[in-house]
């Protein structure tokens, strides 16, 4: 039944090639003719390809008539046509090797090569591709051909003599033929045409020819091989038709005959019987025979189907890696290893060009996983690296520049930093600097102070501590700021420099002995292309210059490009760089051997050199432990010059699927472990991703220099505005020295009344004094003006000037009780004389609070509480500290105020009021630079609560913890999201703050991890995360049951309940319960809801949570976090940012609405300055309030 479906199969492919049956007529009548020239020219193996060369194009110079037709289209298949027969009637031995599908690139991993992977969120690869039209037309076409020359083989390969004996390879031949096949007369005359085929159409194209014909006994034509000529094949031929059968068949006695001869390449045994020997005595002998020799073996049977059967042939074939041929000239069946293996081939194209078809139809845009699932299973399976956009010239050979000796940040700024160049504040200043001086002068009898002339020295606090007298050059210091502009443009330039090509990804290599490590992990396989593109700058644009390096590629097993480290030339990183493109990724990420194998094996003699230094390109947590790292690197790098640097390259958090990683860590864990690691050596650290450079200490050294430059600045500019407000305060003092006398005229104050106000002024009285509740526009500030006292008093101004009665007298009680005296009488004058036995307390000046102490790493806790011990509040920044009491000329109706107020503090308008201030513009710049580091602490909590696995599930609080995930049928769009956020919340929280833990997850049925809680151990977690890769989404929502279940757990204080939407009963039954749950266990329900669109759901989890004392939270879109994602890396410091979105979640929300009251007071404070600023340049000279 086989061999007659083979027929029929071949019986398809043949009547699909008749329309160009016409060629082959030419392909045999100029056969004769090869043979002939291929016969005077066996010395030469190039003369002949020459011969064939020549032969093709007279041939097709031949059929040039056959072209002479009138559409182009017809001219071209009638060439493709052509070309496709001479092809296919090739005779080469190896055609299907060099004509295959895989050879021709037309297989499926090809066609998607051509195509563009589609990635989705984080840079995952996925299985949809898009192909252009043109791509999936040209590749149809290629493949259409393909199939046509393979059809036209199939039928060169099934005619005269190579369908009774396949094709016979090798060109010194020994042939032995089985006499049993001569016992009848019509069977031996068929047998001999066939065998004169054999020598016409093949034989005669060999070099050499031994023949032997066996039965009982032996028989050779020739004692040796003989040189194939006309008179050779003629008396072959008579020898032939003379052969006589005998009985039985000794194939052993032949073969031991024929291995005798020496010069054969191929052998070919002609079977018409089964061998007096069994095969596996006949196979085992071949093999010991042709041990060492380069023997072709052809096992044909003739007529023998029945004896020999086909899976016997195949196997034995098999085993001597040889030929296998089946004949029977009744029934016209055939089979052979070159027509199976093409049958084969064909199956495949054709299977191939179907799909292919069926995309075209379906659109260049279609998803290719239904063709990946029905062809090719092993592309499925793997991650289709091959299949991710290269740059440009990706492949191509290194383009080498030499570039100068970099230097790290440190090193550069020992020659160029503010100290190396002379340029510290301190430096300039010092010899202008004078300490105060106190001492005791004998002819006082007292202490006696040094003091400042305050027309030219001011006050400054000294880099130790100390206050200094300072003397100040105005131009002088107008010459030290334009130098600190220059110099800080000069480090502007540098971090742009190491912002670019190779250094934004390594930072400066400056060692001269190098040794790079790649982290080929598994969890890096779709960014393997990266990876050799990074290596691709790097030994492009800054190895050239160094003495010798080496590369290892590391995942489980560790893979160097040499044993050691090898000198720098040009063939070396073209070696290297060639070695890199051919990396795979497999394995975790073992990186302890990866160092141990360069400490031991390319540093082993790091102690007599200098300049060396390991660059570690990794892209996760290592498998060991950090502490183990740490300590093998301090040791093995102590004492010699080697440092360890780490190039970490975030790439978004793991996909999720049956293979979880080794280890997981969130970005910032990971982060601070290599950072630990580098440290150990001295090294440096360089973290960068898709967005730019996260962090870097070579950037970092320079950033710092620029905010000390700054920073000298501003204390520069403050001496000045020191300076030039005490100028200003001194002509003030004189101007008011010179009006005094006539201001003593003027009534005494207990018979002074207010003047009356303006009806503008009323308006202006009429404004609220609480500034923070309001916001200010900017306004200009305005001058004193006496107000008219002949206008009426407003009833508006009245009622304020009762209030303001109220508020004096009860000021008035206050400080009597506050304060009490003791009468007495004087000796003269009978007089009465008074003194305190209680003095008043003396009230103390507003000041900002400058020395603002906020933690430095983020604790586990709600923003509620957070706020509460570092909010505005807590920390006393409210800006309406600043302001005091309005000033007297403004108070319409009421006494004067205390003249002290106009002549010692600042003043501003706001709202056309004149307010004072407590602080002066110094201090005013304190709050400012206070407030602004206040909000970048804020940005930095906003950051920590929308990073790793508090994105989703927010901060977990308690110890022990339940994790009720919702798996309905709704939740399946977030399956894969709540998969790798739940396996980062294992290891980000769970692990590190938590005690014990349980996963329960419910939709129709529940499905808890474990009965009770788990203690949080690493054996634990392992076993969460591989459950959880196992979840899916089916069924139903029922919040209650997994509630009632979660709340059974013993010593759960806190349960985390995920859902994207409500519950299938009634929202209150299930309130209702909850509230009978906690009557009974004190458990807080934090809600955290994946639908944002659904407010009844919403509603519904907030009173859930707020019933019993948990948090709501709703995730943060992608988009929302790209809104904020500048803001919250450069923090909110312009008064052109927009303002924070409005987050759903309780921490979320509490925290903004904090930063936005930061925001305020911060613009609040920057206009007071600039009113300050513009009153210490515009404000009148006048007298006192």
């Amino acid at each position: 039944m086989q061999c007659e479906s083979r027929k029929i199969v071949l019986g398809i492919l043949i009547m699909a090639t008749q329309a160009s049956h016409v060629f082959y007529g030419q392909e045999d009548l100029s056969l004769e003719a090869q043979c002939k020239k291929r016969n005077t020219m066996k010395d030469s193996e190039k003369q002949k390809d020459s011969v064939k060369q020549k032969d093709m194009h007279s041939e097709s110079s031949s059929t040039d008539n056959s072209l002479l037709v009138t559409h182009v289209n017809q001219t071209q298949d009638l060439l493709r046509l052509q070309r496709t027969c001479r092809s296919a009637s090739s005779d080469s031995e190896d055609w299907l090797s060099t004509h295959s599908l895989k050879l021709e690139k037309l297989t499926l991993a090809d066609l998607i090569g051509q195509g563009t992977a589609m990635l989705e969120e984080g840079g995952r690869m996925t299985e949809k591709m898009n192909f252009s039209p043109q791509t999936i037309c040209h590749f149809e076409s290629r493949l259409s051909d393909a199939l046509e020359c393979y059809h036209q083989r199939l039928r060169w390969l099934t005619e005269d003599s190579k369908k009774a004996f396949g094709l016979i390879r090798g060109t010194r031949v020994g042939l032995l033929i089985d006499e049993s096949m001569l016992n009848s007369s019509s069977q031996k005359e068929e047998f001999q045409s066939d065998l004169m085929k054999l020598i016409d159409e093949q034989l005669s194209f060999k070099e050499k020819l031994y023949v032997l014909s066996f039965g009982a006994s032996i028989r050779a034509l020739w004692p040796r091989p003989v040189d194939v000529n006309a008179s050779s094949l003629q008396e072959l031929k008579l020898w032939l038709e003379k052969l006589q059968p005998e009985g039985g068949s000794n194939l052993l006695h032949a073969l031991k005959k024929i291995f005798s001869v020496p010069g054969l390449n191929s052998l070919v045994t002609i079977l018409g019987s089964c061998p007096d020997q069994p095969f596996e005595l006949l196979c085992d002998y071949i093999q010991q025979s042709t041990v060492g020799q380069e023997l072709i073996t052809h096992i044909i049977t003739y007529r023998c189907d029945e004896h020999v059967p086909l899976a016997v042939l195949k196997n034995l074939a098999q085993a001597l890696g040889g030929y296998y041929h089946s004949y029977s000239p009744e029934t016209e069946l055939y089979t052979s290893q070159d027509v199976d293996e093409l049958l084969e081939e064909t199956e495949k194209a054709q299977n191939l060009l179907h799909h292919v078809q069926t995309l075209r139809q379906s659109g260049p845009c279609e998803e290719l996983a239904y063709v990946m699932k029905q062809i090719s299973t092993e592309i499925v399976k793997g991650h289709l690296t091959s299949l991710l956009p290269k740059p440009p010239k990706h492949e191509a050979p290194l383009t080498i520049e030499f570039p100068n000796l970099d230097k790290t940040s440190a090193e550069w700024l020992k020659v160029n930093g503010l100290k190396a160049k002379k340029l510290s504040l301190y430096q300039v200043l010092a010899p202008n600097a004078y300490s105060p001086v106190e001492e005791f002068v004998p002819i006082l009898q007292k202490t006696v102070s040094s003091t400042i002339h305050q027309k030219a020295m001011v006050q400054l606090e000294w880099h130790d501590g100390t206050v200094k007298n300072i003397h100040v050059d105005l131009p002088f210091l107008c010459e030290y700021q334009k130098q600190l502009g220059r110099v800080v443009r000069m480090y502007e330039r540098r971090v742009e420099w190491l912002s670019l090509a190779s250094r934004r990804i390594w930072g400066t290599l400056c060692e001269k002995r190098v040794v790079i490590l790649l982290d080929v992990s598994v969890t890096n396989s779709m960014y393997i292309i990266h990876i050799q593109h990074s290596l691709r700058l790097l030994l492009e644009e800054q190895l050239s210059n160094k003495d010798c390096f080496n590369l290892i590629a590391f995942g489980s097993t560790i893979e160097s490009w040499r044993p050691e480290m090898v000198p720098v030339n040009h063939n070396n990183l073209q070696n290297a760089w060639r070695w890199a493109l051919g990396l795979h990724c497999q394995g975790s990420r073992n990186v302890l051997s990866a160092l141990r194998k360069t400490m031991e094996v390319d540093f082993k003699d790091k102690e007599r050199h200098h300049s060396q230094g390991i660059y570690l390109f990794t892209g996760g947590i290592p498998d060991q432990d950090v502490s183990i790292l740490s300590d093998y690197v301090a040791e093995a790098c102590g004492g010699c010059d080697i440092q360890l640097n780490v190039c970490l390259f975030y790439v978004g958090e793991p996909h999720i699927d049956a293979t979880p990683p080794a280890r997981y860590a969130s970005r910032t864990d990971t982060a601070a472990a290599y950072k630990e690691i580098t440290q150990a050596s001295g090294g440096r650290f360089h973290w960068f991703g898709e967005t730019g450079i996260y962090e870097s200490d070579d950037i970092s050294a320079i950033i710092a220099e620029i905010e000390k430059a700054r920073n000298y600045s501003q204390k520069c500019a403050l001496l000045v505005a020191s300076l030039k407000n005490h100028s200003q305060k001194e002509l003030e003092k004189a101007a008011v020295l010179t009006e005094k006398p006539v201001m003593l005229k003027q009534h005494q104050p207990s018979k002074f009344c207010p003047p009356k106000p303006t009806v503008p002024s009323v308006a202006r009285m009429n404004i609220k004094d609480d500034l923070v509740r309001e916001k200010i526009p900017p306004l200009k500030a305005q001058k004193w003006a006496p107000l008219n006292s002949r206008a009426a008093i407003s009833p508006a101004a009245d009622l304020l000037r009762k209030e303001w009665t109220a508020e004096q007298k009860q000021k008035t009680k206050t400080k009597e009780a506050e304060t009490a005296m003791d009468l007495f009488y004087t000796e003269s004058g009978n007089r009465v004389g008074s003194v305190f036995s209680k003095y008043p307390p003396r009230r103390g000046l507003r000041r900002p609070n400058s020395s603002i102490e906020l933690p430095r790493k983020d604790r586990v806790c709600s923003s509620q509480e957070w706020i509460a011990n570092y909010g505005l509040k807590k920390l006393k920044m409210e800006i309406f500290r600043s302001i005091g009491p309005i000033c007297s000329h403004q108070k319409a109706g009421q006494r004067s105020a205390s003249a002290r107020h106009c002549s010692t503090l600042p003043s501003i308008t706001v709202h056309g009021v004149v307010r004072h201030l407590w602080w002066t513009l110094r201090e005013m710049e304190t709050y400012i630079s206070s407030m602004e580091m206040l909000i970048r602490r804020y940005v930095q909590r906003l950051q920590w609560l929308l990073s790793g696995s508090r994105r989703l599930f927010g901060a977990i609080l308690e110890s022990r913890v339940c994790i009720v995930l919702d798996m309905s049928g709704s939740m399946g769009p977030y399956q894969q999201q709540v998969k790798s956020e739940l396996v980062l919340l294992i290891w980000e929280q769970l692990r590190k703050h938590c005690d014990s833990f349980n996963l329960l997850s419910f939709a129709e049925n529940l499905q808890p991890w474990k009965e009770a809680l788990v203690e949080t151990t690493e054996a634990a977690c392992r076993e969460a995360m591989r459950w959880v890769t196992h979840l899916q989404t089916q069924g139903s929502t029922s919040i209650l049951s997994a509630l009632q279940k979660a709340f059974s757990f013993h010593d759960v204080q806190g349960l985390y309940l995920l859902t994207d939407g409500k519950p299938d009963t009634s929202c209150r039954f299930v309130l209702n319960s909850v509230q009978k749950f906690q009557n009974d266990k004190d458990i807080k329900v934090h809600t955290i809801s994946l639908n944002c669109k659904d407010r009844a759901a919403i509603e519904f989890l907030k009173k859930l949570a707020a019933l019993t004392g948990g948090r709501y939270h709703c995730p943060v879109g992608e988009d929302i976090l790209c809104q904020i994602h500048e803001l919250l890396t450069r923090g909110f410091i312009l008064d052109t940012d927009p303002a924070l979105p409005c987050f759903e979640g309780d921490d979320l929300k509490k925290l903004a609405q904090e930063i936005n009251k930061a925001r305020t007071f911060l613009r609040q404070a920057q206009f007071f300055r600039s009113q300050l600023q513009k009153n210490m340049n515009t404000e009148p000279k006048t007298g006192l309030c």
